[in-house]
């Protein structure tokens, strides 16, 4: 894959990921607010169980953009499209799937 698609494969994933990384974020930061407000106390656990999904989703999210940082690190070395583990090449078609692939199909189903 040619350095400036992956880039661009890149760009898009993480423009994805920060924004739903926002929108999760703002989700999350009214679900606390609404728990905190006075009202029916009966059944707390629809606030503290959408808190607990929101804080799931956003820890996610970061491990998402920590991997797309690491892939762009490979892209700035040249080491972009190879497994991290085995250094073989991750194939075009798993990139263009999962731009911040580490490993080859093989490995992630090994692991």
């Amino acid at each position: 894959m040619d350095q400036e698609h992956a880039r661009a494969l890149l760009q898009a994933e993480r423009t994805r990921v920060e924004t739903l990384l926002d929108e999760t974020a703002a989700d999350a930061r009214d679900d606390r607010a609404a728990a905190n407000e006075s009202g029916d106390l009966t059944d707390p656990a629809e606030r503290l169980t959408a808190e607990a999904g929101d804080d799931a989703v956003v820890a996610g999210l970061r491990e998402r953009l920590a991997a797309l940082n690491r892939a762009e690190q490979r892209l700035e070395g040249g080491t972009f499209g190879y497994s991290v583990r085995s250094g073989l090449p991750i194939p075009d078609a798993r990139l263009e799937a999962d731009p911040a692939a580490e490993l080859t199909v093989e490995e992630a189903q090994q692991s």
